[in-house]
């Protein structure tokens, strides 16, 4: 689960040359797993181009030319740079190359191109710093415009392994190799629509190394917040497994809370309730069942159904309205002591005009709260931290960003999208990266809010809550598969719940060895490649 910075993954080397393994069988074991992921998608005798770049990449490139020589293949190697310049592992790297090098440029790749099968590009890795240019991108940009089949070692060369931004231009991928841990930008966009199939490649490094690290970004699994959704035992009923609370809207907008009040009860809270406007008790009486309902009129009437401490969960936001008495409802939520609270759509908009107000609240609410926002609803109350911040702020990623929201408003925030972030005001933030691009359809978004409050509603904290729920989420949008719409996903949870009470992830090995501990070799295992094409999210 653990995502590593290019800063800590070079720690990680560090530490494990520091007990014993070199840095030169590191570079060995990498470039024979990109060797692997090759010959796995390619016959002998493909010709092959192999890309290799200055640094530490292009000495894996050069490893995996000599491996794919020795198993048949026709290689063809060439260096963005000067080979006398190369350092350390890489020129030793070099120097066991025994074929010609090229020089990859301009003005040579399209030469270079031609006749080839596959493509290994090796040029930079995760830790580059600045954008392409010049040589460089001309030979990225070549590449793309072929259209072959690539492999990128580490990272596409282009892209940022902190942030998934495009350093200038950047390698489109079929198949990316890195090793030991991904790194966020394999996960976030745009990095990881031009990551392709990404290979976590074995080559010496063990998990005690994180125990050093202690990374706080992880890819959202349920290793992450399993033990928080135990499956319930022969001595709950429905008043153990909590009382979720979900506000309507008018009338003629009904719909997404049902949707969200739905999924809460199928998640598991012990019972819904449906607070509802006068004018929408028939329509919405019409359409429920196993959901109760509650008339609310107004702030104080919804103060009314909160007085019952028995209904420890809130969602409001779906199609609530925006305006003062959607506001004046979150109020009557927040200042009401405690209870978790989820703030969707809406429900965030209304302060968009004052953000602080909502925030003071949230402060001194004392239980948990999350909010929900796309990045439309975030930029309107984070607008020096939007996607495409105001003249003169920084770029920031968007776990940097999520973490930030977090800071100022003190609750935990899912920053939903294809690359949806979660992240929890004790410093944890995760990736998801389940979900299918048939989740971008109208109401999804109000099913995750309900699946965040029914979860909360059980009594999981509010990180745990939050990401499970987008785990969930993801899952029952693979489940229900293409064509999906709202209505389907609730009714996918009891598959997707299932297979979660059924295997428990097991503990993580992270012990460290007692001597310094040296592999032969560490070829890939093909059952552990990772299959990365559905990038798609909630709205």
């Amino acid at each position: 689960m653990d995502l590593l910075s290019p800063d800590e993954m070079a720690r990680a080397d560090r530490l494990t040359i520091e007990a014993g393994t070199t840095g030169f069988q590191l570079m060995e074991r990498a470039g024979r797993a990109v060797a692997d992921a090759v010959a796995f998608r390619h016959p002998l005798g493909t010709r092959v181009l192999v890309l290799c770049g200055p640094g530490n990449n292009g000495g894996d490139g050069f490893v995996a030319a000599r491996v794919l020589a020795d198993r048949g293949y026709i290689l063809r190697v060439a260096l963005h740079g000067d080979r006398e310049r190369l350092k350390g592992d890489a020129a030793m790297a070099a120097q066991r190359w025994t074929g010609p090098v090229e020089t990859a440029s301009a003005a040579t790749i399209e030469r270079l191109l031609q006749g080839v099968g596959t493509v290994v590009v090796a040029l930079f890795g995760a830790g580059l710093s600045r954008p392409l240019e010049g040589d460089a991108a001309a030979i990225v940009d070549a590449v793309n415009a072929r259209g072959l089949p690539v492999v990128a070692v580490d990272l596409p060369s282009g892209i940022d392994g902190a942030t998934g931004r495009i350093m200038g231009t950047a390698v489109r991928a079929g198949t990316t190799v890195t090793f030991f841990r991904k790194k966020p930008g394999h996960l976030l966009m745009p990095g990881r629509v031009h990551c392709g199939n990404v290979v976590v490649a074995d080559i010496g490094i063990e998990p005690w190394v994180l125990d050093e690290i202690r990374p706080t970004v992880f890819v959202n699994r349920p290793g992450l917040w399993g033990a928080a959704l135990r499956a319930p035992s022969v001595e709950d009923h429905k008043y153990t497994r909590g009382h979720a609370v979900v506000v309507s809207g008018s009338m003629i907008h009904t719909g997404a809370a049902r949707l969200a009040a739905h999924a809460a009860l199928r998640v598991g809270a012990g019972l819904v309730t449906l607070a509802s406007p006068p004018d929408a008790l028939m329509v919405n009486a019409h359409h429920l069942t196993a959901v109760m309902l509650a008339r609310m009129d107004g702030a104080e009437g919804l103060a009314e159904i909160l007085a019952d401490r028995r209904k420890n969960a809130v969602v409001i936001g779906p199609a609530c309205g925006v305006g003062p008495e959607t506001r004046a409802k979150v109020e009557a939520i927040l200042d009401g002591g405690g209870r978790a609270a989820v703030l969707d759509a809406d429900a965030l908009t209304s302060f968009k005009d004052d953000p602080e107000a909502l925030f003071a609240r949230i402060r001194v609410h004392g239980g948990p709260v999350v909010l929900t926002p796309h990045e439309g609803e975030f930029a309107r109350l984070f607008p020096d931290l939007a996607l495409q911040p105001p003249a003169g702020q920084p770029f920031r990623s968007k776990v940097e960003r999520a973490r930030a929201a977090v800071a100022r408003s003190g609750a935990t925030v899912i920053l939903k999208g294809p690359d949806t972030v979660i992240a929890g005001p004790d410093g944890r933030a995760a990736i998801n990266d389940n979900a299918p691009p048939d989740l971008g359809t109208a109401g999804s978004g109000d099913v995750l809010a309900g699946l965040v409050g029914g979860l909360l509603a059980r009594g999981l904290p509010g990180f745990e809550a939050a990401a499970a729920a987008v785990w969930l989420h993801g899952e029952c949008g693979r489940l229900a598969g293409p064509g999906l719409i709202a209505e389907d996903l609730a009714d996918r949870l009891p598959a997707a719940l299932r297979s979660l009470y059924a295997a428990p992830p097991p503990p993580e090995d992270r012990s460290r060895p007692t001597a310094p501990h040296v592999r032969i070799s560490a070829p890939i295992d093909l059952a552990e490649i990772e299959d990365e094409d559905d990038y798609g999210g909630s709205d």
